[in-house]
């Protein structure tokens, strides 16, 4: 498959920059696999194509404050840190922006000076290692000094109300730089109701990294390399989706992520046609694009996703890159807002 088979023109203004008043507001498109249906409808109208003993993966991730604005020590220009992973010890993996001036010995100063990082190790384009330096606890320092990392392509700076929107209404652990935004169109009451219907809810964990947004760059995309994530799926999960498996339910996963890490875990037993679900942890590098064989989901709720995207990729190859395709342009006439703070589809 070449790049170019998965590109599509959007109109900048269906790029949604603010979520919608209230969640579970949003349209869900609906498409069927089998016959390619398209259908129309709320996201509240969800509750009416799941069915008792399906079963409903969440990913707990927790986006943190990753983003922080500061200036150069010694020269006062500025400087944003986007910050990507917890070495320890105050050391931490980050993207620098802007990269050009950044160099072995250079410090940043946030906060008027009350929190400094030093560069220490340059280890790719505009990626950094460096140390912070603080008298108080960083995670403290992070919740009063940094910023929501709002995806690239919402052009507006952070405001307060993101601190709640772009978070899940069921995140638990610190440590995404980005939301598993299939997720933010839940609520309490909703995830309720579903469960009194008789869908099982299990959770797992993902903690999405900046890799998300990378550009495939190229053309033959077998050759792009996806940057890993942490995940962890308990055993407690495991068992409770291959239950759900083996009783003919149907594995529901809210996102992409969760699909990365369903589908990184899954296995077939030795000597058996079944495929069962392991529990464990570790760093994922899945690419999923067509052709892929799914073991794990069968019905995916996600957003509508950017052209030449990793993510657009693994939703055709569970859907189809044609009928995918069709259903955006469909979208796209109809108006549903695009990317993180958009709409949703249903693909089942």
């Amino acid at each position: 498959m070449h790049l170019s088979d998965f590109d599509y023109h959007l109109p900048r203004e269906l790029i949604a920059q603010y979520p919608r008043p209230q969640r579970g507001q949003s349209r869900l498109l609906v498409l069927h696999r089998d016959t390619a249906r398209i259908e129309h409808v709320k996201f509240a109208d969800l509750s009416d194509q799941l069915q008792p003993g399906d079963c409903l993966v969440l990913n707990e991730t927790k986006v943190f404050p990753a983003r922080l604005m500061g200036i150069k020590e010694g020269t006062g220009g500025k400087v944003e840190l986007l910050l990507v992973k917890d070495l320890g010890g105050g050391r931490w993996h980050f993207m620098v922006r802007p990269s050009r001036g950044a160099r072995k010995g250079v410090r940043f100063l946030f906060g008027e000076g009350r929190l400094r990082c030093e560069l220490e190790e340059r280890i790719g384009p505009g990626r950094w290692l460096g140390r912070f330096n603080s008298e108080e606890d960083l995670t403290e320092v992070l919740a009063r000094l940094g910023q929501v990392p709002l995806p690239p392509y919402i052009r507006r700076d952070p405001e307060p109300g993101d601190r709640e929107r772009y978070q899940t209404v069921y995140a638990r652990y610190p440590g995404a730089v980005a939301a598993p935004t299939a997720g933010l169109h839940f609520t309490g009451e909703f995830l309720d109701k579903l469960i009194q219907k008789g869908v099982q809810v299990v959770s797992i964990l993902l903690h999405v990294g900046p890799g998300t947004f990378r550009p495939v760059r190229e053309t033959d995309i077998r050759r792009h390399k996806v940057e890993e994530e942490y995940f962890q799926i308990s055993p407690r999960a495991a068992q409770a989706v291959n239950r759900v498996k083996k009783q003919g339910g149907r594995i529901v996963a809210v996102g992409t992520t969760t699909v990365r890490a369903l589908e990184t875990m899954i296995s077939a037993e030795e000597g058996k046609d079944e495929a069962r679900l392991q529990s464990g942890q570790g760093w994922t590098s899945l690419f999923i694009y067509p052709p892929f064989h799914f073991r794990a989901v069968d019905i995916l709720i996600t957003n509508f996703h950017l052209p030449r995207s990793t993510l657009l990729m693994l939703v055709s190859a569970f859907a189809g890159r044609e009928k995918i395709l069709r259903a955006y342009r469909e979208a796209i006439d109809r108006k549903y807002l695009f990317y993180s703070y958009g709409d949703a589809m249903l693909i089942l």
